[in-house]
C-alpha cells in the first residue's frame, strides 16, 4: 500500500511540473530604435516620449526597449 502512494505522489509531481513551467512564460517585449542627428543629451521631447509611452502601458525594462542612437552632427 506504501509504495503505491509514492508512486501516485510522484506521479502528481511529474505531471504538474510542465505546467507550472508554461505559467511562468514573460509576454512579447517590444523594441522602439530612436534615432537623432544631435548629442546624447534627451531633452524634454525624449521626456515627454517615454511619459506617452509610459501612459500607455509601456514600461521600458519591462515590456519595452527602447535603443537609442544619436549621430552628434555627422
Amino acid at each position: 500500500m506504501m509504495q503505491r502512494r509514492v508512486f501516485l505522489a510522484g506521479s502528481v509531481v511529474l505531471v504538474a511540473a510542465p505546467l507550472v513551467g508554461r505559467a511562468q512564460q514573460p509576454g512579447k517585449v517590444y523594441r522602439i530604435g530612436f534615432m537623432t542627428a544631435g548629442a546624447d543629451a534627451p531633452g524634454p521631447l525624449l521626456a515627454a516620449f517615454r511619459q506617452g509611452l509610459s501612459e500607455l502601458g509601456y514600461i521600458d525594462g519591462q515590456n519595452l526597449i527602447i535603443e537609442w542612437r544619436f549621430a552628434e552632427g555627422r
